[in-house]
């Protein structure tokens, strides 16, 4: 099963999924790809992992306004996600007093 239709179509597969809890590690996944996933773990899970060795190997695959954009995605997303789990709301599920899903 995709977990998402855009991403799906632009190749994400499940055992890219499978792979991101060790994507340091993984051949999946790009150098800019992994720096970006570094940026993530920085923003959700521990922001001393920004570190100057993370800023220079974002700004060596990033432009200023695509670290923004990212930095401001990550974080709007990883608030989404919170607050539709603070929702009790589960993956597929129709949201109340509508036929409209989380997903579609």
């Amino acid at each position: 099963m995709q977990r998402s239709v855009q991403a799906g179509r632009k190749g994400l597969t499940e055992a890219d999924y499978d792979d991101l809890l060790q994507f340091e590690d993984s051949d999946r996944f790009t150098d800019r790809e992994k720096t970006a996933l570094r940026y993530t773990s920085s923003i959700i899970w521990d922001s001393d992992l920004a570190d100057d060795a993370l800023w220079a190997d974002l700004h060596r695959h990033f432009t200023e306004p695509e670290l923004v954009e990212l930095g401001f995605f990550i974080a709007l997303t990883s608030g989404q996600q919170r607050w539709i789990k603070t929702l009790g709301i589960g993956h597929r599920e129709v949201l109340g007093d509508t036929d409209v899903g989380l997903v579609d």
